[in-house]
């Protein structure tokens, strides 16, 4: 489990996800609807009420009690502004995880997601002991581009209709940042 909670400026917070953040995520997916929406899959109408991200909620804390994923959200002064997390998580001899991560309309360009990015990185190379981290982004998305390379990820290739996103399949450029060269956890 994750009990994990840091500061990234001035009142803004990267903290673990809680099931009392439903309400809280309901009304930031609200308010940052149109601005997250050609970066986003397309949501059915419940995923913006409370109930919906209630259930959300709920599944995301599952996967994360089974080892599955790392989920963060970003508070300024108690307002959810922002989400990370690190899903698909594998160990074995694959110790890696991918990451997505989302910013609200106010908070963009204030160096809160290279430092969110920075602090799960270090957070999954010093605490599971992750090896690797994959990232993509929409190829026209320099912004996320920019903070991964900050970030210390390296270009790995382009992904040809990787996922669905705004109600079509997008090409994606692929991102990984290689967090250590250890050997496995025995």
């Amino acid at each position: 489990m994750i009990s994990d909670s840091f500061s990234l400026a001035p009142g803004v917070v990267m903290r673990t996800l809680e099931v009392t953040d439903a309400e809280a995520l309901s009304e930031a997916y609200r308010v940052n609807r149109e601005h997250l929406g050609p970066w986003e899959p397309r949501r059915p109408e419940d995923f913006y009420t409370p109930e919906g991200q209630d259930v959300r909620v709920r599944e995301r804390l599952a996967q994360r009690d089974e080892g599955r994923l790392l989920p963060w959200v970003l508070t300024d002064n108690g307002t959810i502004v922002g989400g990370i997390n690190l899903a698909n998580v594998v160990t074995g001899p694959f110790r890696s995880a991918n990451l997505g991560y989302w910013m609200a309309a106010s908070h963009t360009g204030r160096g809160l997601a290279t430092g969110a990015v920075a602090h799960a990185c270090d957070f999954a190379r010093d605490r599971r002991i992750l090896h690797r981290i994959e990232a993509g982004t929409l190829v026209h998305n320099t912004a996320s581009q920019r903070v991964l390379a900050k970030c210390g990820f390296e270009a790995i290739g382009l992904a040809r209709s990787y996922l669905h996103i705004d109600g079509a399949w997008r090409d994606h450029r692929l991102f990984q940042r290689i967090l250590h060269d250890d050997p496995p956890p025995a």
